[in-house]
């Protein structure tokens, strides 16, 4: 059923053209001028030289960390088209059966999320073109020490964004870029395709009741308004005229959590610390509320959970340190905001605007039903706002859906003979930076990250190949937990 299911939601993709009428950018930035016309700058694309058939380039993925693994475990793993008509209907072979894959997690410049709610989002602009250029590039830095990217490596045939916050600053960019290039390579963004298999799977019509869709996403890509404005976009596109609120939640913390940024996680630690971004005890949009505690009902086991009371045992001090805990506070924040705004719409889906939430998808799930059963003075608390088919929307897998049309109508298909193959690359801190603007395990500092200027000539950060060293350990295990196809493909090489 639900293969049936995805199978119908891929023709109504095909049969949607995938080219997305994209404004574009007045003005380039000027990463993208160094881009197309510097042929001093390290930038610089040399596009004249890009080849001219794409079809057995790579795939090029992104995103700000290891969370947009799962957009391209999707697709690795896409089965609903037949591979010799390229007609829907699985056939038992990967759809993307022989392809080539590089995936850059932008690690070190990461959470994304963040740039726009410090007066940078030129900066955050830059660095989704900085993703874009790696990719385009076929050049790598061996290691944070080198003075030179020698390693070599191939160019892309199309560029995935799999970060819902590049999609949002940089798509338009991006798009630009491309066009500009003159390359023939295209690019995709997560925010559409999540978008339209929302109202697909919802089955929208006029006649529908109110209802309400849930936006949980990353500050910065709240910020955009992308979610927001895409929603309505679609939704008039339809012909609906069925009042849809739209519950924007920015999601604190949660993907700096999984990414284990010791700013917001750090399982050495036992005790509060001043260096703390994660929620804290407050009235604010982003903050805990000491009167939901029942509510969030936060693991405390180990040290998940870190804080201090007053002589009278209240709390004066809590600081979430696990990532379930971050989902818990976001999942619980996003339907508490639905109740106080006093709408009775019941909530029929929450997309995951992030690719890094889909990991605590068992978590999401037990807290909505944890929801659905809490009651005050005897009466449900959100019951009547979830309603009876409510859904999680995780983007990953239209967006692939929406890749391989792409690639299947410009005959950029490899249809190659032989296993898939993935080399990941990550980004660090440059070498050489003063160690000043390093935390002591070797990270930016906030402070540093965000203090960074467009168009800057210091080179800060490095793309390195994946390795056991700048790659997590927990986040090593989600991998080979949950995404199996990525993590027997990238683990070898570690």
């Amino acid at each position: 059923m639900k293969k049936a299911l995805i199978i119908l939601l891929a023709l109504s993709a095909a049969l949607c053209s995938c080219k997305k009428n994209v404004r574009q950018t007045a003005i380039n930035l000027p990463i993208v001028d160094r881009a197309l016309y510097d042929s001093t700058s390290i930038y610089y694309g040399d596009f004249e030289k890009y080849p001219e058939d794409l079809k057995m380039l790579p795939i090029g993925v992104f995103d700000s960390g290891t969370g947009g693994l799962t957009v391209l475990e999707k697709i690795l793993s896409l089965d609903v088209f037949d591979n010799i008509t390229g007609q829907m209907g699985d056939d038992d072979i990967l759809d993307f059966a022989g392809e080539h894959f590089i995936y850059l997690a932008d690690q070190a410049n990461m959470p994304y999320g963040n740039y726009d709610a410090e007066g940078k989002s030129d900066y955050l602009r830059e660095l989704v073109i900085k993703d874009a250029l790696f990719l385009l590039d076929d050049n790598y830095y061996e290691t944070q020490f080198n003075r030179e990217s020698d390693g070599i490596k191939p160019r892309v045939k199309i560029i995935v964004i799999a970060c819902n916050t590049a999609t949002a600053y940089g798509l338009k960019d991006i798009t630009s870029l491309l066009e500009q290039s003159n390359t023939g390579v295209k690019v995709i963004g997560v925010i559409n395709a999540g978008v339209k298999a929302t109202l697909d799977q919802l089955n929208v019509t006029e006649s529908d009741e109110p209802f309400a869709i849930g936006v949980l996403a990353t500050p910065g890509t709240i910020a955009s308004g992308s979610y927001q404005r895409t929603i309505e976009e679609m939704l008039a596109e339809r012909g609906i005229k069925t009042n849809v609120t739209i519950v924007n939640q920015k999601g604190y913390g949660f993907a700096e959590a999984v990414d284990s940024e010791p700013d917001f996680v750090n399982p050495s630690l036992y005790t509060p610390r001043n260096s703390y971004r994660g929620p804290r005890i407050g009235m604010g949009d982003d903050s805990l509320d000491i009167n939901l505690m029942r509510i969030y009902n936060f693991d405390f086991s180990g040290n998940r959970m870190l804080y201090r009371r007053d002589a009278q045992g209240r709390y004066r001090d809590i600081q979430l340190n696990d990532a379930v805990n971050y989902a818990r506070f976001n999942l619980v924040s996003l339907l508490e905001k639905h109740r106080l705004s006093g709408s009775t719409s019941p909530l029929r889906a929450v997309i995951l605007g992030c690719t890094h939430y889909p990991f605590l998808i068992e978590t999401l799930w037990q807290v909505l039903n944890e929801l659905k059963n809490i009651k005050v003075e005897n009466q449900y608390l959100y019951k009547h706002l979830i309603a009876d088919d409510f859904i999680f929307i995780d983007p990953a897998i239209y967006t692939a859906i929406e890749c391989y049309n792409t690639l299947r109508e410009d005959g950029n298909l490899a249809l190659r003979i032989g296993d898939q193959k993935v080399n990941g690359y990550i980004s660090v801190p440059d070498g050489f930076l003063d160690s000043k603007y390093l935390t002591p395990d070797g990270k930016l500092t906030y402070e540093f990250k965000y203090g960074r200027d467009v168009d800057s000539k210091e080179i800060t950060t490095k793309q390195v190949p994946f390795s056991k060293s700048n790659i997590d350990s927990n986040n090593l295990l989600r991998i080979k937990s949950l995404l199996p196809y990525s993590y027997e493909l990238i683990y070898p090489a570690l």
